[in-house]
């Protein structure tokens, strides 16, 4: 009796041994499949985003060594006609003040597609020079607040730069909002990230699943997957919208 006892009891741990093993190795089999999946997902990222850089860089070199100097030259040969009559002089006048609209959205987009004052004097000047540009080019007053020394890798910058850009083109077009607060700050071994607007507010599982606003958010959520960061968009109608992402900073030294 004894010793069958003994045999079932040895069957029994046996078989939760086995049992054990098994769900072990399955645990282990997902965790590592998982980890492939993520270091995909994030290579794949990286080489959209990289991607779209270099052909900004391109599209900003072309818009600089050719399209420039073509209107430079356009806006000098208009400047030096000789009117015969007032309807003429009108005329070119409003060619003249079209031309300087033109070179002025021009230098616009040049300015977004390669932010030089980012390479030259890092990420705060460079935020700090778009969010003036965007004061005086639109109603939405957007105020900075951040601390001096934000250590980042160029790379991280950039990243960090674009989702600026972002939110802040989300806010113009979309958020019917006077204000708009930004800040920056460094917090123990993290960056902190906010922004925080008074507009009308969206839903997000529904905003999130549309074309051309799902594309916006869907790209700042791949770029703090490049800096290894935590996103919290909070919104609701009518309350305006909160924009939260903590970055490690050991990752992005």
């Amino acid at each position: 009796m004894y010793s069958s006892q003994k045999e079932i009891s040895n069957i029994i741990i046996t078989v939760v041994i086995f049992l054990g093993v098994i769900v072990f190795y399955m645990i282990y089999t997902f965790s590592k499949q998982h980890r492939k999946i993520t270091k995909w997902q994030e290579a794949r990222i990286k080489a959209e985003i990289d991607t779209l850089e270099n052909e900004r860089k391109r599209i900003a070199s072309d818009l600089h060594d050719d399209i420039g100097p073509m209107l430079s030259a356009i806006k000098l040969q208009v400047n030096h006609v000789e009117p015969v009559n007032e309807e003429e002089k009108i005329i070119i006048e409003k060619s003249g003040k079209l031309m300087d609209e033109v070179i002025g959205r021009f230098r616009e987009i040049a300015y977004d597609l390669l932010p030089n004052t980012l390479i030259r004097k890092g990420l705060i000047k460079a935020v700090a020079e778009f969010i003036t540009k965007m004061n005086e080019a639109h109603a939405l007053q957007i105020r900075f607040v951040h601390d001096e020394n934000i250590p980042l890798s160029s790379e991280g910058e950039l990243n960090l730069y674009r989702i600026v850009q972002e939110i802040i083109h989300n806010t113009i077009k979309h958020a019917e909002a006077s204000e708009l607060i930004i800040e920056l700050n460094k917090k123990n071994n993290q960056l902190v990230f906010a922004a925080t607007d008074n507009g009308k507010g969206f839903n997000y599982n529904q905003t999130s699943q549309l074309p051309a606003q799902g594309l916006g958010l869907m790209n700042i959520q791949n770029r703090v997957a490049l800096l290894n960061g935590k996103l919290v968009i909070e919104s609701q109608p009518l309350k305006g919208t909160h924009y939260n992402i903590l970055i490690p900073l050991e990752y992005n030294d």
